[in-house]
């Protein structure tokens, strides 16, 4: 299996079996999302424990890479402090404006947010991925 089916799989997999799906009956922060070039749609609610992310719930619909995208970020956040996410958020940010075949992304360091590489072949995409990262910043703006 190439390197971009593992990762098509990956994203696949996050689409069809999203992580931390629903909504929490009281937040600390919300917030909504949409992109209305494509009608992608993500809401997201956030619980603290201090600085801490203590719970993430994500719902939404629309193409599978604002959903994979969403899925995986809730994941990767899910327990870290706000300057972990903020410093993901920078990550996931610069990984997805690198060129094709410029720097190597550190697997380890993104987990499977390492699978959205791909879709900076395809620039009209890179919004989608985009999305729930947005959509964070504006919860997360909520904490400031």
């Amino acid at each position: 299996m190439s390197l971009d089916q593992l990762y098509r799989e990956v994203i696949l997999d996050h689409y069809r079996s999203p992580r931390h799906s629903g909504s929490l009956e009281h937040p600390d922060a919300h917030a909504d999302g949409h992109n209305p070039l494509c009608g992608d749609e993500i809401s997201l609610d956030l619980t603290f424990d201090g600085d801490r992310v203590s719970d993430i719930r994500i719902s939404g619909r629309g193409c599978s890479i604002s959903q994979a995208s969403a899925s995986m970020m809730a994941n990767a956040v899910s327990g870290m402090t706000l300057d972990e996410v903020r410093d993901l958020e920078r990550r996931f940010k610069e990984m997805m404006s690198i060129e094709e075949g410029g720097e190597e992304i550190d697997v380890k360091v993104m987990g499977d947010l390492a699978a959205l590489q791909g879709v900076r072949r395809f620039p009209v995409r890179i919004k989608c991925a985009d999305l729930p990262w947005t959509t964070l910043d504006e919860a997360l703006s909520q904490r400031s």
